[in-house]
């Protein structure tokens, strides 16, 4: 399944000018002969806004939504995207799945919040596998920070997830986990990893850009640079199965030896 990652930080606190930067983005994945796109964390209304979090924040099958599904119509490919929900007072910072005929798919509410800001916003998660199936592959979501946690990508490796899409707002002077963090996710738990991250300076933060798609080989099939960028790279469940067998880890494990980590 060729998946398209969109490393932008586009128009932070306009939805609209977010949704068109997705829209041109959709057309050229699609155009590419891609069957996914992946946004970043908080996309739709931008990351580092402060108090226009609560204000932008809609619920998982809002007017945005409802958008985003038509440009999924549209130009017939899934999206994935990062966005604030709204649950009466509650705010998640959420991704939301929906499949190239508009239908929502699967919603995600980021279960580790990083840092002051993120708390101080955010109400945390408590579902830490949700998955759909899409193009004959199960395809989980998470993000950013979520991936920094080994327990978290093992659960989705046990759950069997082949695609495992993080849409990230990863800053200075984190770097290394789009580098050396990500591809080693894939290798250990035997699945693809879509890190899809924001760029340049938004508030207090500089977004590093680096996304990545790394197979289960460890191996990065596209990074991208520290600018815009739309990526396109392969998901291939030949090599996938052909990986899982060569490399058994989750057959080898002993569950029974683990008991003190929880």
């Amino acid at each position: 399944m060729r998946t398209a990652l969109l490393q932008s930080s586009g128009h932070p606190g306009s939805i609209a000018g977010n949704l068109k930067v997705l829209d041109e983005a959709a057309g050229r994945a699609a155009a590419a002969g891609a069957a996914l796109l992946a946004a970043p964390e908080m996309f739709l209304t931008g990351y580092a806004i402060g108090d226009g979090i609560g204000r932008l924040a809609e619920p998982a099958d809002g007017d945005s939504a409802d958008a985003v599904a038509g440009i999924a119509t549209r130009h017939g490919l899934a999206i994935a995207y990062g966005y604030p929900e709204r649950t009466g007072d509650q705010v998640f910072n959420a991704a939301q799945l929906i499949s190239a005929d508009g239908t929502p798919l699967a919603n995600y509410r980021k279960t580790h919040l990083f840092g002051c800001f993120e708390r101080d916003h955010f109400t945390p998660g408590e579902q830490p596998v949700v998955q759909a199936e899409l193009g004959g592959l199960r395809v989980g979501l998470m993000i950013c920070y979520d991936v920094e946690f080994p327990e978290n990508v093992r659960a989705h490796a046990l759950a069997g997830t082949d695609l495992l899409v993080v849409p990230t707002a990863q800053m200075h002077p984190f770097q290394f986990v789009a580098e050396s963090v990500v591809p080693v996710r894939a290798f250990e738990n035997q699945l693809y990893v879509a890190y899809v991250n924001r760029v340049g300076q938004e508030g207090e933060f500089d977004f590093v850009g680096l996304s990545t798609l790394a197979g289960p080989d460890g191996v990065a099939r596209t990074r991208a640079g520290r600018g815009e960028e739309l990526l396109l790279a392969d998901v291939d469940p030949v090599l996938l199965a052909a990986s899982r067998e060569a490399n058994p880890y989750l057959q080898d494990r002993r569950p029974g030896l683990y008991g003190s980590l929880v």
